[in-house]
């Protein structure tokens, strides 16, 4: 794969932010290699918009690795976070999963008819096979190990041991948050719960710091020894037995027990976080724009961290990922889109131009409507631009490529190791979506018509143009509403055939003249749009310049006469599709002929 330009002068925002993580990375720890992270909660369908928490850093790290620089990605599962809500319109889960409310991820049931342990590895495992598809290479980290295990045993003793100073750090925040709070949201345009939860990327924004009132702060919160819930407050702790004590509000459970061996709990978030940050010597970690606020996760634990004599991560906050035509995503909201769903209707390398063309601080959305034949058409113009050349400098003219756009279009074909797998013969998106529309899963009809689109190129087997054609049928078979789908009439309307006046009989006439003449997608393009030009006596061939606005007019009245004619609707796939797709001699009965 080539390697993206490394000067800052011409970089895109990739390059930038590689130049200022191996800086600050031979700074802080030379000789070791990079550390960039992302945090994810399996504590539902992981949608597209924490994707944007895994992408941006794993296209740091990949810019990174093609300079042949070591570089870790890790990726940071909650997994050992509390479940805090059912989830709505999660197949097998209803309001009795609520009886699970304060228990470690893991310890909670998979959703009915699951082949995983437990909640959190079934919703992990779907971002996982998304990740590999993405070609999203990291070291996967399982919070519920780390813990349960004893690894964070030392940090958890240490934090306890200044305990004081970190609710000093934190008493900063809790008295003028909320008016801090109140005040940005003047500045800010209002941001509802929904979009609070999605940006906050990894653990719980809304869990307690380990406040406990009168007996004191205790940044560390252990699951209940009888009910596993995390429904527990800290009564005592002595720092040379490290003896803890704790009463559950749930089931009134109370034990003490000797921190220095006990594995059931965690740090609350707001020291998690800054904990891992130093544990794991994190260089380059991202945040949601939430954290722009005072007294955010992101803040605090750039104070905290020194505790754990570490350094808080440079990063960008990212901005929000919507989705065309939807609401901004939430995980607890039924339907929300995740990669996965995604990929079910794009390729791959669409979905990561989509992430890499855009600064993480721009917001963008990703569309399942008809906007992605758009973006499809958008992306294969780059395409033909980088493959023809015409991607130097922009000074060389129209038509040319700047260097960011093939700087995103060469992240999003492959990383350092290699490109990702590609449809061998890329036919338009809208030109797939309309043969599988109206060829309604007859495979050997799809393959008639695409073979036909090009003679000089023409598709000898329809897995040629796999993956593509069946990421275009998956669309129309599942973002396509039965009545926007295409159903060719079975007979010939001799009704309306029979009451066109003399123009329109005549403009029928001239197109089916030229279909033996003109059967190729190019072909029947330029004859569909000829014939009214034809027809008010111009050339064939007269170019938008030459030609009187009212032709415009005319050709949408005789297109609108085909689709009647032909689909029984005054709108429909391209009418050069449709037409290849009918086949010929029907086109010759419904027409008339």
């Amino acid at each position: 794969m080539p390697i993206v330009a490394q000067s800052t002068e011409t970089a895109d925002w990739v390059s930038r932010f590689a130049d200022e993580v191996i800086e600050e990375s031979e700074r802080r720890a030379p000789g070791e290699p990079v550390v960039v992270a992302s945090g994810l909660s399996p504590s539902g369908p992981i949608h597209l918009g924490n994707l944007r928490e895994v992408m941006t850093p794993h296209l740091v790290a990949d810019e990174i690795r093609r300079r042949g620089r070591p570089v870790r990605h890790l990726i940071s599962w909650d997994d050992y976070d509390r479940y805090r809500k059912v989830p709505a319109g999660i197949a097998g889960v209803d309001e009795s999963w609520a009886e699970h409310i304060g228990k470690p991820l893991t310890s909670v049931p998979a959703p009915a008819g699951s082949a995983y342990p437990n909640w959190a590895e079934h919703f992990k495992a779907a971002m996982v096979a998304a990740l590999a598809e993405l070609g999203v290479e990291f070291d996967g980290i399982s919070q519920t190990h780390q813990y349960t295990s004893g690894v964070y045993r030392a940090q958890i003793l240490h934090a306890m041991r200044h305990r004081g100073d970190i609710d000093a750090i934190l008493a900063q925040y809790r008295t003028k948050a909320k008016p801090a709070a109140q005040k940005q949201q003047k500045q800010q345009k209002p941001v509802d719960e929904a979009e609070l939860e999605a940006a906050e990327g990894s653990g719980a924004a809304d869990e307690d710091d380990g406040s406990t009132g009168s007996a004191g702060y205790f940044p560390y919160k252990p699951y209940c020894g009888n009910c596993e819930k995390d429904l527990t407050t800290v009564t005592s702790y002595d720092d040379d037995s490290t003896e803890l004590t704790y009463t559950c509000t749930a089931c009134a459970f109370s034990e003490t027990v000797r921190l220095s061996e006990f594995n059931r709990g965690k740090l609350v978030w707001k020291v998690d976080w800054p904990m891992r940050w130093a544990y794991e010597g994190v260089i380059f970690e991202p945040s949601g724009v939430d954290h722009s606020s005072p007294g955010s996760s992101f803040q605090v634990g750039g104070q905290i961290v020194g505790i754990f004599d570490g350094k808080q991560p440079i990063g960008p906050m990212y901005a929000f990922v919507g989705i065309s035509g939807m609401a901004k995503m939430s995980s607890s909201r039924g339907g929300v889109p995740t990669p996965g769903d995604a990929l079910k209707i794009m390729e791959p390398q669409l979905l990561r131009w989509l992430y890499a063309r855009r600064r993480p601080n721009q917001s963008f959305k990703i569309a399942f409507d008809q906007e992605i034949q758009r973006l499809y058409d958008e992306w294969d113009k780059l395409a033909g631009k980088v493959a023809g050349g015409t991607s130097q400098a922009s000074s060389t003219g129209g038509g040319s490529a700047l260097p960011g756009d093939v700087a995103a279009y060469t992240r999003a074909v492959g990383t350092a190791s290699g490109e990702l797998p590609k449809t061998a013969h890329p036919l338009p998106y809208r030109t797939l979506a309309s043969v599988a529309d109206i060829t309604a899963g007859h495979q050997d009809q799809a393959l008639r018509i695409l073979s036909e689109l090009d003679p000089a190129d023409p598709l000898s087997s329809l897995d040629e143009a796999r993956p593509r054609f069946d990421k275009a049928e998956a669309w129309i078979n599942t973002h396509v509403p039965a009545d926007q789908r295409t159903i060719v009439r079975d007979e010939p309307d001799t009704d309306l055939l029979k009451s066109l006046d003399e123009p329109s009989r005549q403009s029928v006439r001239l197109l089916l003249d030229g279909l033996a003449g003109h059967w190729s997608l190019d072909g029947l393009t330029h004859l569909v749009y000829g014939v009214p030009k034809v027809q008010a006596g111009f050339s064939a061939d007269a170019t938008p310049k030459e030609l009187p606005p009212e032709i415009k007019t005319a050709q949408r009245t005789f297109f609108a006469l085909l689709y009647h004619l032909l689909v029984g609707r005054d709108t429909g796939p391209r009418l050069p599709t449709l037409l290849l797709a009918v086949g010929q001699e029907r086109v010759r009965t419904l027409l008339g002929d």
